[in-house]
């Protein structure tokens, strides 16, 4: 990473409440080719997430605690704050001197931006702003937001905006929280209603939307030069599982998490 850091751009999408055993059926079936064809070896690898829910999660993450690979560790970090005796910090570790890594980004010339898509990102009250207020540019609007059936879509489009409107050689670390899976998702699922409500099955046709429309972003990120990618969920959901319903909560469901990393080539 302290090859990439400075000479790459940087994409860091979080698939808000994205289920790993959703994730990685949509991928063997074929229904996510977009997003399949940039995962390493075509499949998602097993995390566990560093949080039950959107806040907690993304003040890890952007605290350079990814979702971590489920499997006994310790297993080396590609972001870490300069922190004694951290054994996830290697010699590949990018390591910052600030709080956090959207501001250690800033300080290594970076422009930092959030498109912000659930509550947590929306500046609509005092804890509505923490986590877009890291940033140096931050961007919310309704139809961005989990109510949105075209969320995705807007959020894209945003993000096509910015990168056309930096300079040639100024380098972006976007990220951008795809509101898409959270509930409510039920609009994604052809012949659903609001009173049969949220589904395992609309949860994956969220996702599939949303592959419908990424390579729209991948392309932006690509169009100026090499794009370090970070694609992952958050944490996942309970559709009934066990009796639960809903995140923010221990079980297996919640804590089990798609990861992927990989670069984007500049486009043609």
């Amino acid at each position: 990473m302290n090859e990439v850091v400075g000479r790459d751009d940087l994409l860091l999408l979080t698939l808000d409440t994205l289920r790993h055993d959703v994730a990685v059926g949509l991928a063997a079936a074929g229904r996510i080719p977009n997003l399949a064809r940039h995962l390493p070896g075509g499949a998602w690898e097993r995390r566990h997430a560093p949080g039950s829910f959107t806040y907690a999660s993304h003040q890890a993450m952007f605290a350079g605690f990814l979702p971590t690979p489920a499997t006994p560790g310790p297993h080396p970090r590609l972001f870490a704050a300069r922190f004694a005796g951290s054994e996830s910090t290697a010699g590949r570790t990018y390591v910052f001197d600030t709080p956090d890594l959207v501001s250690g980004l800033a300080a290594a010339g970076y422009r930092t931006v959030c498109i912000g898509g659930v509550g947590f990102f929306n500046k609509q009250g005092a804890l509505g702003g923490v986590l877009p207020g890291m940033f140096q540019e931050s961007h919310w609007e309704p139809a961005f937001g989990v109510a949105s059936p075209t969320s995705f879509e807007a959020q894209v489009e945003r993000a096509e905006q910015v990168v056309a409107g930096l300079p040639a050689d100024r380098r972006l670390f976007l990220f951008l929280n795809a509101s898409a899976l959270h509930q409510p998702n039920w609009f994604h699922l052809p012949g659903a209603t609001r009173e049969a409500g949220d589904t395992r099955a609309s949860h994956a046709a969220a996702l599939e939307y949303i592959d419908r429309h990424i390579g729209r972003l991948f392309a932006a990120m690509s169009s100026r030069r090499r794009c370090f990618a970070i694609v992952c969920s958050d944490h996942g959901t309970t559709y009934g599982d066990d009796g639960y319903t809903g995140h923010r909560l221990a079980h297996e469901a919640v804590w089990t998490v798609p990861y992927a990393h990989f670069f984007l080539e500049p486009s043609a």
